[in-house]
């Protein structure tokens, strides 16, 4: 009997539609090579769009639908000039981590050409690291709380909870395990409190992964160590905000936001994002790269049962696109629009 997987898609605002639209021409590839699979796609109004329309980013009608569905992709969301009355942004997608409980979050950073990265003398696969980041608390935990404009000071909380720091580092020993086995926490543990309670439960959880080498480095050494030697990482795993940050920097070692996919995954639900957000000065003009977007698509097909082989097929098409195929989008120094990147990964697939 075949299994129909039910996608709630999120296009969201700026380019993202445009970047969702050609994750779903790739799937609709992979969809006939996945014997008995197929893939069932409803799309839903949330961002800063909805949000000028209802006065609500993300409507509790329409949350209430996304936990029916199998897995959700989303686009991009939030828009500069549209913002909360306290002055912050609208981040939907931060909403949906919390209320979901998607406390993985998982950055794959992998460079696939030369030419794509900064750094000298490096290859295709020669950067081939994970960054998993805990998305549910840490510096992000008081993002909702308000001051007055008159106030003398402002303060953000974070947190660090037993059973938060724990099931986010057993997610990132199992991953470093079905991989090279390197487990590498990134923390402030010398200064903050927070992080040397952080970093002594990462050493209780490893005792139960004794076959993981694990290292231990400190957030401004790893910024450092990154641009200097990607090469030395295999998984990472770090608060949310130092997660924030140092995916960005990842990111400009392989290309850029438009090479960055993510997941955020909890023991139940997952969403499914390019890591860069929604380039509302490029929006409407089919030129935003869509790879992040469809390599995402990737990791949503690993992720639900059944499909793990489209993944690899999506995989590999990008693989083989960037090494044989000079075209490339604007951000790589091409004139690819977003739609024929897309038709040439759908084209690959399979092949």
């Amino acid at each position: 009997m075949g299994k129909r997987f039910r996608i709630a898609l999120l296009p969201g605002d700026g380019v993202g539609a445009e970047v969702t639209a050609e994750a779903v021409k790739v799937l609709r590839a992979v969809e006939p090579r996945l014997e008995g699979v197929a893939f069932e796609f409803e799309e839903f109004s949330v961002g800063a769009g909805e949000y000028l329309k209802s006065g609500d980013p993300l409507p509790e009608a329409t949350f209430q639908r996304l936990t029916e569905f199998d897995a959700i992709l989303l686009g991009a969301m939030g828009l500069p000039q549209v913002r909360r009355p306290g002055g912050t942004e609208m981040t939907p997608q931060l909403d949906l981590r919390e209320r979901l409980d998607l406390y993985c979050g998982v950055r794959p950073v992998r460079l696939y050409h030369a030419d794509h990265t900064p750094l000298k003398g490096y290859q295709a696969g020669e950067i081939d690291f994970v960054m998993v980041r805990e998305s549910t608390e840490g510096l992000f935990f008081s993002r909702r709380e308000s001051y007055a404009p008159d106030a003398a000071e402002a303060r953000d909380t974070m947190r660090i909870s037993r059973a938060g720091a724990e099931r986010v580092f057993r997610a990132a020993f199992r991953m470093a395990a079905s991989r090279r086995g390197l487990l590498t926490l990134i923390d402030k543990a010398n200064v903050l409190p927070s992080m040397a309670y952080f970093r002594r439960i990462f050493d209780e959880v490893a005792a139960g992964f004794p076959a993981v080498r694990t290292e231990r480095v400190y957030v401004d050494a790893a910024a450092l160590y990154l641009v200097q030697d990607p090469r030395r990482f295999d998984v990472l795993v770090t608060e949310n905000m130092f997660g924030d940050i140092l995916s960005d920097l990842a990111a400009g070692l392989v290309g850029g936001m438009g090479m960055a996919p993510s997941a955020d995954i909890g023991d139940r639900y997952a969403v499914f994002q390019p890591a860069h957000g929604s380039a509302p000065d490029i929006a409407g003009r089919g030129i935003a790269n869509p790879t992040a977007t469809i390599l995402s698509a990737a990791m949503m097909l690993d992720w639900l049962r059944g499909t793990a082989a489209g993944g690899a097929m999506i995989r590999g098409a990008v693989e083989r696109f960037f090494a044989t195929s000079e075209e490339r989008t604007g951000d790589l120094g091409g004139r690819l629009k977003t739609s024929e990147l897309g038709d040439r990964i759908a084209e690959l697939v399979g092949s």
